[in-house]
């Protein structure tokens, strides 16, 4: 411990010819006080500190990080860094869901024209497959000259049956994933109005908090 004293003292009188020179001091795993005038290596798994030629403190530098440290630190900033914008973009997602939606009714206004463009499409699809059957209806009216027996028939006419029975199918199908597509819409507006009523709320209070300011003279 006194010859590690010397040699510090010895490091500030000679870091004194300079007043930029820099000593390095930390103890080390043994418990050794080290110093130098540059990065100890021995205490790169610990903290030094770094003093200027009077023996004031300049800084303190942390220990060097092993690859794996370094790797886990690199995806702690990401994780952070990625919290962070995902909170400034739900924020103002916010903003911009309160500014198109000033008041409940403005919401459900919207939620029923988007509801009725759906039903629409529907419409058409429901209208289609009434199209089809009474298309299926001339067809088994014909298929009457065959004795009902679709093998007799010929060829066009089995091909006919296959094409409108797939077309109609299609359609059936269409009219399912538009139901599924008004549910998940209903859905949709429901978290969406369970967030705004929390955030027309929230804009009450501030406009409620302001307003005793606005009115002071």
């Amino acid at each position: 411990m006194v010859l590690a004293a010397a040699v510090a003292t010895s490091a500030l009188a000679q870091a004194g010819g300079g007043a930029g020179l820099e000593v390095y001091t930390c103890i080390d795993r043994s418990g050794r006080k080290l110093t130098s005038d540059r990065f100890i290596a021995e205490c790169s798994d610990r903290e030094q500190r770094v003093l200027d030629a009077s023996g004031a403190e300049r800084r303190r530098i942390g220990p060097v990080l092993t690859e794996h440290e370094r790797a886990a630190q690199e995806a702690e900033r990401r994780q952070r860094a990625q919290a962070r914008a995902q909170e400034i973009a739900e924020r103002r997602a916010e903003r911009v869901l309160i500014t198109r939606y000033p008041d409940e009714a403005s919401h459900r206004a919207q939620r029923e024209l988007t509801l009725s463009q759906v039903d629409e499409v529907i419409e058409v699809a429901q209208g289609r497959i009434d199209e089809l059957r009474t298309e299926r209806k001339r067809l088994d009216e014909e298929l009457e000259f065959y004795n009902g027996a679709l093998y007799q028939a010929p060829v066009k006419l089995q091909r006919q049956f296959a094409d409108n029975e797939q077309a109609g199918a299609e359609q059936r199908r269409f009219i399912v994933s538009k139901q599924e597509e008004k549910k998940r819409i209903n859905e949709r507006f429901d978290e969406e109005l369970a967030k705004l009523r929390l955030l027309w709320a929230q804009q009450r209070a501030a406009q409620k908090a302001l307003s005793p300011k606005a009115e002071k003279p």
